[in-house]
């Protein structure tokens, strides 16, 4: 119950209260669910078909040299606002006068505070335009701002552009466009209110399941099929190495250990390189299994070698600590009675330290579930195949979508929860035993 609270907590603010109105210039807009409309009551006219361009393109377009230029569309009525950092200039047609004429004062704030809300709504964390930003409004296809020549409607085989250039610019000198290029454009078309259709974004419990309805949850079921095999492979490993450990010369345990712990003090970014230096395309190791049919990289397989190889130390050295505690009086008594190594293991070092042994599996079990580094490296980043919980949240957050990428973040949260409660109760349970054998 204490977990559902918290999940509900961290995710209702964030998407379930979403608010259908914003104040923007001193209006009320109401913006439609998907952020493409919005009305203002008492307007005389609405908002359609908003778009957000985050980058434009110095291509040419139909063979001729337009500068630096953004598709606003197949519209020629579209209204564009080019957003700088010195301002906003606004570009209205003049077919669209009848609705929103820009000589009219309240006209052009009723159109900026569209652009506000909307550019507001449609924002993916690249940043909105700033609402003391100053907006110069024209609706000639020619102008000038922020030291460019700009041309708005340009036809390009039916398709629309605005195009801009240095307005003195010296010819056949290379243009820096990271310099003076827009931070972004915004594209709606005026439209009759009574043409426009706002479909309100539900609120409260129902955006709340509304939004779980949306969410794509194969990184979850990614994630619990990598940990799982993972978890194997590490369990067996890590006893098999902590076991041969201990039955070599001190010379040679000191190499070997620092073979097997050097993963846990290594960067993960470090280890999935080394993995893909080692069975990348280009390597005989990386090339053999492309030949049998089994290519590793960038493929499922390759998220639990990554995850085994990077939690693989927590295993084996919570393995190793118990086997050193203990008495090898006791082994050696084993022994004499003629039990072979296999037996010793098997039916006396295990069960002797299986609380240790199961301690590390569950932390073994979390270091895999919140492999990122490694995993991104050698797997990649593949909807439904390789990508997991931690590589969803961040190209998630690095796509705008920060909903997303709480609600995964949240799920981690209360795995990472389950994991420490459980070895909690484990100890203290190992202990009581403990204490009422010694009594």
């Amino acid at each position: 119950m204490t977990a559902a609270l918290a999940l509900a907590w961290a995710l209702l603010p964030a998407c379930a209260f979403a608010e259908d109105a914003q104040e923007d210039g001193g209006y009320e807009v109401i913006v439609s669910e998907g952020a493409d409309a919005a009305k203002i009551e008492g307007s005389s006219f609405a908002a359609n078909g908003f778009s957000r361009a985050q980058k434009g393109s110095a291509n040419a377009r139909g063979g001729a040299d337009i500068g630096y230029n953004f598709y606003t569309g197949d519209a020629a009525d579209a209204s564009v606002a080019l957003v700088f950092p010195e301002g906003v200039i606004c570009y209205v047609p003049q077919s669209a006068h009848d609705l929103c004429d820009i000589s009219d004062p309240t006209s052009k704030e009723e159109l900026r505070s569209y652009f506000l809300a909307l550019d507001a709504a449609a924002d993916k964390g690249s940043g909105t335009i700033s609402d003391d930003a100053s907006w110069e409004f024209t609706d000639q296809t020619h102008a000038q701002f922020a030291g460019l020549d700009i041309t708005f409607a340009i036809d390009v085989g039916g398709k629309r552009y605005v195009g801009m250039v240095p307005a003195f610019g010296e010819a056949g000198k290379e243009v820096d466009w990271t310099k003076l290029r827009p931070d972004h454009a915004d594209i709606l078309t005026i439209a009759d209110p009574g043409a426009v259709s706002i479909q309100m974004p539900a609120t409260g419990i129902a955006a709340f399941f509304e939004f779980l309805g949306g969410i794509d949850v194969s990184p979850l079921w990614v994630t619990l099929k990598t940990t799982g095999c993972a978890i194997v492979l590490i369990f067996v490993l890590g006893l098999a190495a902590a076991y041969f450990t201990m039955r070599i010369p001190k010379r040679a345990q000191d190499i070997f250990d620092t073979i097997f712990t050097i993963p846990m003090v290594l960067p993960p970014t470090v280890c999935g390189f080394l993995l893909l230096l080692l069975l990348g395309r280009n390597t005989a190791l990386g090339q053999w299994f492309i030949d049998i049919g089994f290519p590793l990289i960038f493929s499922w397989p390759a998220t639990v070698i990554a995850a085994t190889v990077v939690a693989f130390p927590l295993m084996y050295r919570s393995c190793r600590g118990a086997f050193e505690n203990l008495d090898p009086n006791m082994l050696d008594a084993a022994r004499t009675l003629g039990w072979s190594n296999a037996r010793i293991f098997f039916r006396l070092m295990i069960p002797l330290t299986w609380s240790s042994i199961a301690a590390a599996t569950v932390l073994a079990f979390a270091r895999a579930l919140g492999e990122f580094g490694a995993t991104l490296f050698l797997a990649g980043n593949y909807v439904g195949i390789t990508r997991t919980i931690p590589i969803a949240i961040y190209f998630e957050w690095m796509s705008g979508n920060t909903d997303v990428a709480i609600f995964w973040t949240v799920v981690i949260l209360l795995f990472s929860f389950a994991v420490i409660l459980f070895i909690n109760l484990w100890g203290r349970r190992t202990t009581r035993y403990r204490k009422r054998g010694d009594a």
